[in-house]
């Protein structure tokens, strides 16, 4: 399941769609169901005759081909945003509800490596009757078979609860694979293509390890095989009906070998069933769950708490994956972000200016090649860091590629919208260190993501100390630069922005005018100090303050002492130090780790002697650099972090931006097998309890555990956003623009792992280029809130998108002439709108999906009988609109509270809203028409709320907590 995708488009998955669908056609018994969309896709766009497109058609009707998850991919769940899997499901959907009229109604998560409470909630959500999973702890999955609990209906949202929970299907040990050992016979099990070996098939279609095929002599033996492997399974569940998957990775590239050994076997077992004591027969997997929904039993009820980590083995724990790949999950995480940002530009772009000069259609092609890059990198070997470089240069270059086009799109709407000249050149570059502005006397463009109004600072870089900033009126802004801790022949300018929602603004950087100059920042350059044999008699602080925090260092060692919120006047004593496991590579010697799991044969060991720190004060920024040395003399460092703290002027509302400590973090080239982490230490009493998020969507309580072995690693969690330690009274927050594995190794102690550099020797590996020897720089970032649990829940969640969604800075050359005035601009821009929703909403999707299918299902259903689904250019009237709660039910007191959304009002600025449809997830069902399967449980479903829209009354949606509501909007005019 590590492959490249254009080789194993073109050879593997071509063959299995094309040798299937011509085998299917051969016996009206003969059923399979396929997963993710990208690889089908790409096989109907280049590959499928129209008479296999004829036959797709064909056997969706006759329920012999089912799509299962619908997704583009099956997505991983440890690391993933659920903006990205919600992304990646409704791209599928989208497409295979346009093109085939159908809407997936189960799931398939075999593979992920562990299973997150958010999927099932966003599963129900999308409309499914059931969810299926496999990989979840060993000796937990052994204690649920042994008492039959493999099947249970789960509530994954405390909040939503039973009005969005789902019948769940665990796997049982043998997972999703048909067996591979057979009593009578060296060859693999019941695979009679053997392995697959592509992009170079073998000449005479001999595979290798192709099973023994069934003849008279041995169809007793294999019958007798299977048998007992499906009675095996039968005790482990409620049930008479036993799912038997048959296939696994790479199978069926040769279907019509494989379908005739079916074929006899079945038949055999029928034929005998008064023997065998079995009846089989072809199946999907929405036949299995009808099957066991008719039992009409009573089940079980789980509650939101999710099946991570995932072990394998004692000494495996899959808890190297949270970190492997910093960079593409990185990187993948800024590609959301900015398609967030390019959709919702490009929707107030194509609804204010209907004959614009800018062609749709293309504009709509370049930001559907960042949804599928963003789509295709949520697949279980994508973000995770489990492929091989091969494949990770592949989801790279197509982000990057995606990125490029999204920056270009924006840039080109720009210039439209300012009129300015068509030649005029355009830069363009995502918010980071590295936008450098290509020439003194420039303009910046600043978007704003959010659906609130943010005050914020942007970094550019820029040649020279004195500058001076002005926006669209020429009036002076705060800024400050300052010498650049990564390249020293540039400086860092910080431009304070206060831009409304889903608006941008524009700023004229110039070179010094005498009376505007930017503050500069002041560097002072602290000795180094050695930390191991510090002066601890007289102990020197150094303080740093803001309006809610004083840092102090201590200036024997240069490391962090404590942090004081000055509202409450709490100090908690915190230190911060890089520490690394190392670990073991070759099998011979014991456990390893690898891309996915994580191994460590001692405790994490102190990486540095000595520490260098400097801090530059200014006005508005300060920033602390501290420079971590193996030694008190050597040049090099491989760590470093740099901590800002802001201060904001009078006049603006510094809320958020005061109440972060933000941290940049600079580590690598890593030593071979060393995994680094970054330990914060404090004098809180947490007893060791540590709270991760799921997915960005919800919190998991993480109570530390002992195992007989592998304690550390079996202790480590994903964060995606958000991760906290706590006492009775203060919190201390960590949010992250990557996921990262962390733990909470002892008491007042959360560890983040940061980066990881590998190589082993297990053959699999070595097979697949799995060793992650990745020599890379990293520069990872998290924001840190210390306070109270009261002010800490107020501001996290702003805060957490913030960080997500940071302002788009583009560049532009000036034309010389003077910036013009905002009342022109507000004409013919998206500039001067607003679109604005309460701090306890996020406004998640704004955006033209482009698909042509019609809202209405008959209508849908008849289009393409009379095959019209494809005509006609891309729908531009519909926009798709999502919203979420952000907050659980009893959170906080006034956070909590649900909220009515005037969709009219919300919308002005986008026009006059004529009509809201509430759709599904993934917008293929007409929630009033979605009716659910209701599973039997002990308690008595309670009646759930009421989700239908009622248009007539001006368009109010109250809007519960944890809800995510998604409708298709149209405007007058269309």
């Amino acid at each position: 399941f590590v492959f490249f995708l254009q080789e194993s488009m073109h050879a593997y998955a071509a063959n299995v769609y094309t040798t299937v669908v011509e085998e299917l056609m051969k016996g009206t018994q003969r059923k399979f169901i396929a997963v993710e969309q990208e690889f089908f896709r790409l096989w109907w766009n280049a590959v499928a005759t129209d008479k296999h497109k004829q036959q797709i058609h064909q056997l969706l009707q006759e329920g012999r081909l089912e799509f299962v998850i619908g997704g583009q991919v099956m997505h991983d769940e440890a690391v993933t945003l659920i903006d990205d899997q919600i992304l990646q499901l409704t791209e599928g959907h989208g497409f295979l509800y346009e093109t085939f009229g159908i809407r997936p109604q189960f799931s398939w998560h075999v593979d992920p490596f562990g299973a997150s409470a958010t999927t099932p909630t966003l599963f129900a959500l999308a409309g499914f009757n059931a969810h299926l999973i496999s990989r979840i702890d060993y000796d937990l999955k052994a204690d649920m078979q042994k008492n039959k609990n493999l099947q249970f209906v789960w509530r994954g949202s405390p909040s939503l609860s039973e009005r969005q929970e789902i019948f769940t299907h665990v796997m049982d040990h043998y997972s999703y694979c048909t067996p591979s050992e057979l009593p009578f016979s060296n060859r693999s099990g019941f695979y009679w293509n053997g392995f697959a070996t592509f992009p170079d098939p073998p000449k005479d279609g001999v595979y290798p390890n192709m099973s023994v095929p069934v003849t008279d002599t041995n169809i007793h033996l294999y019958a007798q095989a299977m048998v007992a492997n499906i009675k095996e399974r039968a005790a482990w569940f409620r049930t008479n009906d036993v799912l038997w998957p048959w296939g696994c990775d790479k199978q069926f590239f040769n279907a019509s070998v494989q379908y005739n050994n079916m074929d006899l076997l079945l038949d055999y077992i029928n034929n005998h069933s008064d023997e065998f004591g079995v009846t089989v027969q072809y199946a999907t997997v929405g036949d299995y769950f009808q099957a066991v929904y008719r039992r009409n039993l009573t089940w079980e009820i789980r509650d939101s708490q999710d099946f991570l980590p995932y072990s394998t083995e004692p000494f495996q724990a899959w808890t190297g994956f949270y970190t492997s790949r910093s960079t593409l999950k990185g990187i993948a995480r800024r590609a959301s972000s900015l398609l967030h940002a390019g959709e919702s530009f490009f929707t107030q772009y194509v609804r204010k200016h209907p004959e614009s000069s800018v062609c749709k259609r293309e504009a709509l092609k370049q930001l559907q090649s960042l949804r599928w890059a963003v789509s295709e990198v949520q697949h279980h070997d994508g973000i995770t860091g489990t492929e091989s470089p091969k494949v990770k240069d592949m989801y790279m270059n197509n982000l990057i590629y995606g990125m490029f086009n999204v920056k270009k799109l924006m840039a080109s709407l720009i210039l439209d919208m300012n009129n300015a000249k068509k030649n005029g050149e355009v830069y363009s570059s995502i918010y980071n260190k590295n936008s450098g502005i290509p020439d003194i006397d420039q303009y910046v463009v600043v978007y704003n993501p959010l659906a609130w109004n943010i005050t914020t600072f942007i970094t550019v870089s820029v040649s020279h100390l004195a500058m001076s900033v002005y926006d669209e009126l020429g009036h002076s802004v705060p800024a400050q630069v300052q010498s650049s801790a990564e390249s020293p022949s540039t400086y860092d300018l910080y431009i304070l922005v206060t831009i409304s929602g889903l608006s941008y603004r524009k700023y004229s950087v110039k070179p010094l005018n005498d009376e505007h100059s930017t503050s500069v920042g002041r560097l002072i350059k602290h000795k180094r100090k050695h930390i191991t044999h510090a002066d601890q008699r007289s102990q020197q602080l150094l303080p740093v303050v803001n309006n809610c925090y004083q840092i102090l260092f201590d200036q024997n060692t240069n490391l962090m002492h404590s942090i004081t919120e000055r509202e409450t006047n709490q100090t908690v004593l915190l230190t911060q130090e890089f520490l690394e496991y190392e670990v073991n590579g070759d099998v011979n010697e014991g456990p390893i780790s690898d891309n996915y799991l994580f191994a460590p044969n001692a405790s994490a060991v102190r990486v540095s002697k000595a520490v260098g720190l400097e801090v530059i004060s200014g006005k508005l920024v300060t920033e602390m650099r501290q420079y971590f040395y193996s030694n008190a003399s050597t040049e090099d460092y491989t760590y470093a972090v740099y901590t800002r703290m802001y201060t904001v002027p009078e006049g603006y509302n510094g809320k958020l931006l005061c109440h972060r400590i933000e941290q940049e973090y600079r580590v690598g080239p890593l030593k071979l097998n060393r995994e680094a982490v970054l330990r914060t230490s404090t004098n809180l009493n947490t007893r060791q309890l540590l709270y991760t998020d799921n997915n960005g969507y919800q919190i998991q309580k993480r109570p530390f555990k002992a195992y007989v072995n592998n304690t550390v690693a079996r202790n480590y969690y994903p964060v995606v956003q958000t991760a906290y330690i706590e006492d009775d009274t203060t919190r201390l927050m960590l949010l992250t623009e990557r996921a990262h594995g962390v733990s909470s190794q002892g008491n007042g102690q959360v560890e983040v792992m940061l980066h990881r550099r590998l190589w082993n020797n297990l053959q699999w590996n070595l097979n697949n280029n799995l060793t992650l020897n990745d020599s890379s720089v990293v520069h990872p970032v998290i924001w840190l809130i210390l306070g109270p649990k009261a002010v800490t829940s107020i501001l996290y969640q702003q805060s957490g998108l913030a960080l997500e969604h940071r302002p788009v800075v583009l560049f532009g050359a000036s034309s010389g002439g003077k910036p013009k005035l905002p009342s022109e601009l507000q004409q013919n821009s998206v500039h001067g709108s607003s679109v604005t929703v309460p701090p306890n909403l996020h406004l998640q999707s704004l955006s033209i999906p482009g698909w042509r299918y019609s809202s209405n299902h008959s209508e849908q259903v008849h289009r393409i009988h009379m095959g019209k689904q494809k005509q006609g250019d891309a729908d531009f009237n519909r926009v798709l609109l999502r919203i979420r709660h952000l907050y659980e039910a009893g959170e906080d007191p006034v956070l909590s509270q649900p909220v009515i959304v005037n969709m009219k009002s919300l919308l002005s600025e986008l026009g006059s809203v004529m009509a809201v449809e509430e759709r599904s997830l993934t917008g293929i069902w007409d929630v009033n028409t979605l009716k659910r399967w209701q599973w039997k449980t002990a308690q008595s479903p309670s009646k759930g709320l009421s989700n239908i829209v009622d248009t007539s009354e001006n368009c109010l949606v109250t809007v519960h907590p944890k809800e995510i509501r998604t409708f298709f909007v149209y405007f007058q005019g269309q």
